[in-house]
């Protein structure tokens, strides 16, 4: 979030302020996504851009990383359905959708 409040690049951020519905599949019930951080910024092209993103372990967002937990089975299936219209949402929007990991996050450290 220092991150977001530090550079001159981000026009506007903020965290959990979007609302998004989904059906989950574990209990086959609609209810709603709130992805973690909404982002505009202004691209190394000078261009406006915008980011919805949610940040996940890559236990639960990478398949090959969710192994035989079955509290991580779960969550990666119902991360899939969230994550489904999320994209389907940030399409509509004219907006992009990433998931980052800690592999994304602590990539430069």
């Amino acid at each position: 979030m220092n991150f977001c409040d530090n550079n001159r690049a981000i026009q506007k951020w903020a965290s959990e302020a979007v609302q998004i519905p989904y059906k989950d599949p574990l209990t086959n019930r609609q209810t709603v996504y709130v992805p973690d951080f909404f982002i505009q910024y202004v691209d190394k092209n000078g261009r406006v851009s915008t980011e919805l993103i949610e940040i996940k372990p890559a236990s639960q967002s990478i398949l090959e990383r969710v192994g035989k937990n079955k509290y991580n089975q779960a969550q990666f299936i119902k991360n899939q359905a969230k994550w489904a219209s999320a994209s389907l949402w940030c399409k509509q929007q004219g907006i992009k959708f990433r998931i980052l990991n800690e592999n994304d996050i602590f990539s430069q450290v």
